[in-house]
């Protein structure tokens, strides 16, 4: 117990001790607390004053941060503005487009009103500056001669000139304008200077078009007056093709280097483009217009394979020009209504002046093929080649009304044609040219003061048209209806039977027995065989003068077999007859040349 007493308090003794220890340390820590007190109230002044001038130390420091930029941006705007002015130069457009952007960053990015308007100015004069970069280099790609060969080429834009120009383009499409920028102070004036421009280019590119396209449309108006009508019709309807392809590159290039290239600003640019070349397209048509009315009869087919030429080409002319420059005129649309016009009348006309041929013109025709008979023949097999454009106008016409003058009330055709509708109008019209025809070349026989002469010349026409429109694999074949067949074919036969009758029923008149006289045999057989061989020498000498089927050998051979059959049995069976009652003691006096001789006289004829 003594020695656990004795170790309590020799622990209280220690806590007592520790005690007092730790009230002089709390003593200690409390007089440096106050004392800190004391020493931050003395330092705090200090500080104050201290940050006060940090502060401005810092704005000081700003301030000529400030001053020196302003400076050095006063010095770059000069020489920014140097290069701006002096526009750009060959090699050049990056560190020119560059400094414009730099410009138009300062605009964008905030500085003082007077430095923006100054900024603005130079980045409308930099923009007028590759305006006429631009202008320039499309100048130079739409100047010199353009290819004349004697086939029409392309002439496509420089790929120099488009290689440099694409940059350019590029940068002007980016420049600041109203819709993009407006609060961009330039914006407005930038926009003005694009508009003329992509103006300028439209009128430039426009009159290269028609100046590669001028000298063959020239090329089809001369030709006109001495090549076909089908094929002069054809080769405008290809100048008109030349002209939609040079529109759609044109179209094609503007949409590449357009610096306005929105829905906005496309379309009255092309119309721009467009109107040096449909003028062009005007003055041609209006050309050959003047010559297929000076002569229609002429120039039909002329007016008929431009018809069909121009609408085969319609709906390509409304895509490319009509809706894509949203167009109201449509001068192609206005041409194939005057053409159209003018088919209508040559259809009567053509009926109508073949109705004045078989009038005449008084004194001889000859005996050969008439000019109308041949141009007729050549109207109809040209007809088929443009059946197309023949087709819908007749039925505009209506049928039967182009019988002029024959009171015909067939009223115009309306609505939708029916299925086949056209090839039974060309049919319809066909047989009216050449029943028309045929009456005029009837009546022009029958007006010959020698009806011998008129047979042939009936004879050798109607045998020309049958030879050219019924020949087998004639082209002309399909148009021809079959009663327009049966006509050709029954007035061949009718015009060989006339050409009979005049030309050698009287030598079988004059071997003909005639029974009103009695007596007189002997001397009316010698007067029969006078009068046989004298009209023999007359039919000679008539066959010398009018060639009979000189073309035609199939024809001619047929029609020598045929008056032989005809002429020469009955000379044997009369002068066998005649031999046998002794007419003469000197027969050959009176019968000059034997059957055969006769027969080879005949032949001789054809």
């Amino acid at each position: 117990m003594d020695d656990e007493t004795a170790e309590i308090e020799l622990l209280e003794q220690n806590l007592n001790k520790t005690r007092q220890i730790s009230q002089r340390m709390t003593s200690i820590l409390t007089s440096f607390d106050n004392r800190l007190v004391k020493l931050e109230k003395s330092i705090l002044p200090l500080y104050t004053s201290t940050q006060i001038l940090t502060r401005r130390a810092n704005n000081i420091e700003s301030a000529l941060q400030r001053i020196d930029e302003v400076a050095s941006n006063q010095e770059g705007i000069a020489a920014e503005e140097a290069l701006i002015l002096r526009g750009p130069q060959s090699g050049q457009l990056v560190e020119y487009t560059g400094a414009l952007e730099r410009l138009n960053a300062s605009i964008a990015f905030g500085s003082a009103a007077e430095n923006q308007r100054d900024t603005a100015r130079l980045v409308e004069t930099g923009a007028k500056k590759l305006a006429q970069l631009f202008t320039k280099t499309v100048a130079s790609g739409s100047s010199g001669n353009p290819p004349a060969g004697s086939d029409f080429q392309l002439s496509p834009f420089p790929r120099d000139a488009l290689a440099s120009l694409q940059p350019l383009v590029k940068f002007l499409r980016a420049l600041p304008l109203p819709a993009t920028h407006p609060s961009h102070p330039a914006a407005a004036a930038i926009l003005s200077t694009l508009k003329e421009a992509q103006r300028g280019y439209a009128e430039m590119r426009g009159n290269w078009g028609r100046k590669c396209l001028e000298l063959y449309g020239r090329r089809v108006v001369d030709r006109a007056e001495t090549t076909d009508g089908v094929s002069a019709g054809r080769e405008f309807g290809q100048w008109t093709s030349n002209l939609l392809e040079v529109i759609e590159e044109e179209y094609n290039l503007l949409t590449q280097l357009a610096p306005l290239p929105g829905q906005s600003h496309l379309p009255s640019t092309y119309r721009t483009l467009l109107t040096p070349l449909t003028t062009l397209f005007n003055t041609t048509l209006a050309s050959l217009s003047t010559l297929i009315k000076r002569s229609l009869y002429k120039y039909t087919f002329h007016a008929l394979a431009s018809y069909s030429a121009l609408s085969a080409r319609q709906d390509r002319w409304d895509e490319l020009i009509t809706r894509r420059a949203e167009r109201k005129e449509n001068e192609l649309k206005e041409g194939l209504h005057a053409l159209r016009g003018v088919c209508l009348r040559s259809f009567p006309e053509f009926l109508a002046d073949l109705k004045q041929a078989g009038a005449g013109r008084g004194g001889e025709i000859g005996t050969g093929c008439a000019d109308f008979t041949i141009s007729t023949a050549q109207y109809l097999e040209q007809l088929l080649e443009v059946r197309d454009a023949v087709g819908p106008t007749l039925m505009l016409l209506g049928d039967g009304n182009w019988k002029m003058g024959d009171g015909v009330q067939a009223k115009p055709n309306q609505g939708k044609s029916a299925p086949g509708s056209e090839r039974v109008l060309i049919e319809h019209y066909t047989y009216d040219v050449v029943t028309t025809l045929i009456a005029s070349l009837t009546t022009l026989s029958q007006t010959q003061r020698r009806p011998a002469f008129g047979s042939v010349f009936l004879l050798n026409n109607t045998a020309y048209l049958c030879a050219k429109l019924l020949r087998p694999r004639a082209p002309v074949f399909e148009i021809l209806s079959r009663p327009t067949q049966d006509t050709l074919n029954s007035n061949f036969r009718t015009a060989k039977a006339g050409y009979f009758d005049s030309n050698f029923s009287p030598l079988l008149q004059a071997l003909a027995d005639d029974k009103d006289k009695s007596g007189g045999g002997k001397a009316a057989a010698k007067e029969k065989f006078t009068r046989f061989f004298d009209l023999l020498e007359e039919t000679k000498e008539r066959h010398q003068l009018a060639r009979v089927l000189e073309d035609d050998e199939e024809q001619r051979e047929m029609l020598e077999d045929e008056v032989v059959k005809l002429v020469v049995p009955s000379l044997q069976r009369f002068t066998q007859k005649m031999r046998e009652k002794e007419f003469s003691k000197n027969p050959s006096k009176y019968i000059k040349l034997t059957p055969d001789e006769v027969e080879a006289q005949i032949r001789s004829f054809y």
